[in-house]
């Protein structure tokens, strides 16, 4: 076992490794090292840790080391990009429920030594908080995979009276916190426990009611606030077990996710509480082509050929349909010939484009796009007249001119990538159908829009052909 010296040095250099670790995944160039470098640092930490416990069942250790190992290696090879969004829901629930365990593992040893009674209101304060914060995040988490998977409808689940419910939720956890904390036996027949046991089970079902009735289309918002969560209650088990490693990496992340939460409503023209409590997608969606005129125009791929033989300056718009479609591959193939062809080619990536925060981002430097070619919203909009053609490869509500022109819909204000601006614009879909916010889109029967129907991917490889050949 080590001293307490030499643990608190190789906590502060798990520390820094965490921070540099951070520092490097804001460049595509550092992403790899970055995230290897943090997690160099939390094999550190945990190795610390364990060596420094002088009471370790060390076959159950290996065991979960075991376990651990195989589950990761197996999603990390067998989960499918288009799935990334879920997984990462999950992987933020695992995180909540993993500190309300650890809170309940350190109330319950207080109770089996007797040191209960003794204990400070802070210290049971602290557990209480960890217990609350790991349960809304993990029961929220599942409701978020489920939206995000298909398990569940990605529309908002309201009711009448909703707020109120969510009002004596929270109070009746607020309430039981309380008197968990300051061990108040106010109410006959429920002890210290009884009152631990409601706060557990009322925090899992205010998870629920929390992330219930927010749309599919705030889902990349929601996750990156779950994100949060889970960083905080792993701060919060920190200070109940009093490893100050954890504290760090959960203030570590539970900031991160803050400041992320907050860049995407900026990008959304949202505040948080907007997205949390608007039930966003759940009026009646505004219709089809409303404020433009016109119907929406087919072409084939052989059509479209000779429109982007003869453009010179070419964005590319993509969205969770190329996910699904695994279209990224074939993107980047059509965007090297179109270069070869003396195009200037870029991606325009929308904050919040499909389902995760960096969806985009993560496609397209699994394709090999050159980061130096992904350009942000904000870049790519005050140019785009002089664009030659747009290709809208499976995105949808960050690409509708409805939030800019229809102040009825229900994404007015949201700042999009303003596509319809370009010269010629070539959307790649199935069908007419909405997008994952439930709001239609006039931007597919605008005069200069072209409708390419089918996979993205099989579209994709037919545009390809068409320039091979």
């Amino acid at each position: 076992m080590m001293g307490a010296d030499a643990i608190n040095l190789l906590y502060i250099v798990s520390a820094m490794l965490f921070v540099f670790g951070l520092k490097m995944l804001s460049k595509a160039a550092t992403a790899r090292k970055g995230n290897l470098l943090s997690a160099v640092g939390m094999l550190l930490a945990i190795i610390t840790a364990l060596l420094s416990d002088n009471v370790i069942h060390w076959p159950w250790i290996l065991v979960g080391l075991a376990a651990g190992t195989v589950i990761g290696a197996a999603a990390a090879r067998l989960v499918a990009m288009t799935a990334m969004p879920e997984m990462v829901a999950l992987f933020n629930g695992f995180g909540g429920v993993a500190s309300l365990l650890v809170g309940w593992s350190e109330f319950q040893r207080m109770v089996s030594a007797g040191e209960l009674v003794s204990t400070s209101w802070g210290s049971l304060l602290i557990i209480g908080v960890t217990v609350l914060i790991g349960g809304v995040t993990f029961t929220g988490s599942l409701v978020a995979w489920g939206k995000l998977s298909g398990t569940l409808g990605s529309k908002p689940v309201l009711y009448g009276g909703q707020r109120v419910v969510n009002g004596i939720i929270l109070l009746i956890v607020l309430g039981a916190l309380a008197l968990m904390a300051f061990q108040l036996n106010l109410i006959p027949g429920l002890g210290t426990y009884s009152f631990f046991l409601i706060l557990g089970a009322v925090s899992l079902i205010l998870g629920i009611l929390v992330v219930i009735p927010i749309g599919g289309g705030d889902m990349p918002v929601v996750i990156s606030l779950l994100n949060s969560y889970s960083g905080m209650a792993a701060c919060a088990a920190g200070f109940v077990i009093s490893n100050n490693v954890l504290i760090v990496s959960g203030a570590l992340v539970g900031s991160s996710g803050i400041i992320l939460t907050n860049i995407m409503c900026k990008a959304m023209n949202r505040s948080l509480s907007n997205v949390l409590f608007s039930g966003f997608g759940a009026g009646t969606p505004a219709k089809k082509g409303a404020g433009f005129t016109g119907e929406a125009k087919p072409i084939s791929a052989e059509d479209a050929f000779p429109i982007l033989e003869a453009a010179s300056n070419v964005l590319v718009v993509p969205g969770y349909g190329m996910a699904v479609a695994q279209a990224q591959h074939a993107v980047r193939e059509l965007a090297g010939l179109l270069e070869e062809n003396g195009a200037e080619v870029n991606f325009g990536i929308h904050p919040v484009a499909g389902r995760m925060p960096g969806h985009m981002n993560v496609l397209l430097a699994e394709a090999n796009v050159p980061y130096e070619q992904l350009r942000e919203m904000d870049d790519v909009n005050p140019s785009l007249d002089t664009v030659d053609v747009a290709l809208v490869i499976g995105a949808n509500d960050v690409v509708n001119p409805a939030a800019r022109m229809d102040e009825g819909s229900p994404l007015y204000g949201m700042p999009v990538i303003e596509v319809d601006r370009a010269r010629t614009v070539i959307v790649f879909k199935r069908s007419l159908n909405p997008g994952f916010a439930g709001v239609d889109n006039p931007l597919f029967f605008g005069d200069n829009t072209r409708m390419l129907f089918g996979d993205a991917k099989a579209s994709m490889q037919a545009l390809v052909s068409e320039f091979k050949g």
